[in-house]
C-alpha cells in the first residue's frame, strides 16, 4: 500500500537524512539547537554569577568581621559550581546530529538528571547557609569577646537557670535545630522554585517542541 501524505510527510521529518520534508526538518532541528543553546548561555552566566557572588561576599565578611560566615558559604557555594559544571560538560555531549526528537530528549533526560542532582544537593545546601550565618555572627567579635558568648552571657544574667548545652542555650539549640529540619525539607521545592523562576519560558520551550514532535510520531 502507499504511504499517505501525511505518513511521509512525518517520516521526512523524523528521519535526519530524509529529502521529502527537508526544510521542516532543519526548522525543527534549529528551533531544538535555539533553545538548548539559550539554556546553555543561561546556565553558564549563572554560574559565573554565583562564584563572583561568592568571592565577593567572601571579601565583605572578612572586613566587617564574619570571615568564617564567609569562607563556609564560599566553599559551599564553589563545591555546588563545581558539580554543576560536571553536568554541564555532560551536556556537551549530546549529538547535535541527531534527528529533532532524539536531540530534545536527550536534553530532557539531562535537564531531569541535572534537577534532580540539585534537588538532594538544596537539602544539605539550604541548612548549610543558614548554619554559616549562626557562626559566623556567633563568632564575630565584640569587643574582644565573641558575640555568642556576650549574648549568652547577658541571658545568663537576666535569667540564671537557663539550661545549656555546650554552653549554649537549649531553647536556642532547639530554634536553630527546627529552622535546619524545615529548610532540609523543604529545600528541594525551594530549589525547584528557583529553577522555575530562572529556566521557567525555556522549560516551557521544551515541551512545546516536544509535544510538536511526539505528536508527529503517534
Amino acid at each position: 500500500m502507499e504511504k499517505s501524505i501525511e505518513n511521509i510527510w512525518k517520516e521526512g521529518f523524523l528521519k535526519s537524512d530524509a529529502l521529502v520534508a527537508p526544510k521542516i526538518n532543519s526548522l525543527y532541528t534549529r528551533k531544538s539547537i535555539h533553545v538548548i543553546d539559550k539554556f546553555k548561555r543561561m546556565f553558564r552566566i549563572n554560574l559565573i554569577a554565583i562564584v563572583a557572588f561568592s568571592f565577593i561576599f567572601l571579601i565583605i565578611s572578612y572586613f566587617v568581621g564574619i570571615p568564617l560566615m564567609g569562607a563556609i558559604f564560599f566553599v559551599t557555594l564553589m563545591v555546588l559550581v563545581v558539580i554543576n559544571k560536571r553536568l554541564l560538560n555532560g551536556l556537551e555531549k549530546i549529538d547535535k546530529g541527531v534527528n529533532s526528537y532524539e536531540y530534545l530528549k536527550a536534553f530532557n533526560n539531562w535537564i531531569k538528571k541535572q534537577v534532580a542532582v540539585n534537588k538532594r544537593i538544596s537539602t544539605f545546601l539550604y541548612p548549610v547557609i543558614f548554619m554559616s550565618l549562626i557562626i559566623g555572627f556567633w563568632f564575630k567579635d565584640a569587643e574582644g569577646i565573641p558575640l555568642g558568648e556576650r549574648l549568652v552571657g547577658k541571658i545568663l544574667l537576666t535569667f540564671p537557670d537557663t539550661p545549656l548545652i555546650l554552653g549554649i542555650p537549649l531553647a536556642g539549640v532547639v530554634i536553630v535545630v527546627l529552622i535546619l529540619g524545615i529548610l532540609a525539607y523543604f529545600g528541594s521545592r525551594i530549589y525547584q522554585w528557583d529553577v522555575n523562576l530562572i529556566y521557567g519560558r525555556v522549560f516551557k520551550k521544551l515541551d512545546e517542541l516536544l509535544a510538536d514532535l511526539e505528536s508527529l510520531r503517534s
